[in-house]
């Protein structure tokens, strides 16, 4: 708590970063029926006059994050970062392809990724076990895969995360003092980003979906959207 004092006191000099499902729009069946709700669009807006840089890192595209959030304020890196690397695009037809092939009800095809989700599935442990063999294929076709809340992602085999989106924000921005906000395994990769900072706070939304190491890692933990609205007007 006295990092999250320090960084209050001089917001100017500090960053927030803050994925978008999960933590600032709850978390739904249906992907596209997600929105940000207006109290918590009201704080955004109050904290990007505030604070040096306020970013949305997330999973979605960042044209949809934008749409989602509602606030054209804020700074938005879509993709886990991809969107920031110029080698991903060069995957993009090879992953499509791949993902159409597969056939899966609820598949999503982002610009540069594809994700397969399976929250509305009649039988979710069946479904996740179906997915492991698409991600074996996937990986044995040269792609990377990662797991989250109830959806597997196929990405490009790069190294290339929230975590390096974080940095390379960070960079440009010279700041030194962060905040980040996250849900799922892929915020991990954001909250090791705030290593050697002068001023760190790492922020988990915790839910039964979500990693347990997140809410370890955190140092500030609460258990839903409306906990980090609260959070948001403290700032």
């Amino acid at each position: 708590m006295d990092a999250l004092a320090r960084l209050v006191a001089e917001p100017a000099r500090a960053a927030l970063f803050l994925d978008v499902d999960g933590v600032l729009a709850p978390i739904v069946d249906r992907p596209e029926d997600a929105a940000v709700p207006e109290p918590t669009r009201t704080e955004l807006r109050r904290l990007a006059g505030r604070y040096g840089l306020v970013a949305c890192v997330t999973g979605r595209p960042s044209d949809v994050a934008r749409s989602i959030v509602g606030v054209p304020e804020l700074t938005y890196v879509g993709e886990h970062g991809l969107e920031l690397d110029p080698a991903a695009a060069a995957w993009a037809r090879q992953i499509h392809e791949f993902a159409s092939a597969i056939g899966w009800a609820e598949a999503e095809s982002k610009p540069l990724s594809a994700a397969f989700h399976y929250r509305r599935a009649a039988d979710q442990e069946r479904a996740r076990v179906e997915l492991e063999d698409v991600a074996r294929d996937a990986l044995a076709r040269g792609f990377r895969t990662r797991w989250g809340r109830l959806v597997l992602e196929v990405l490009p085999p790069l190294e290339t995360s929230k975590g390096t989106a974080v940095q390379r924000l960070l960079g440009s921005s010279g700041l030194a003092r962060a905040l980040y906000a996250g849900d799922d395994t892929t915020d991990l990769d954001g909250f090791t980003a705030l290593d050697g900072l002068e001023v760190a706070v790492r922020v988990a939304v915790v839910s039964t979906e979500g990693p347990s190491e997140l809410g370890r890692r955190a140092n500030v933990v609460v258990g839903s959207t409306d906990g980090v609205l609260e959070l948001l007007r403290q700032l």
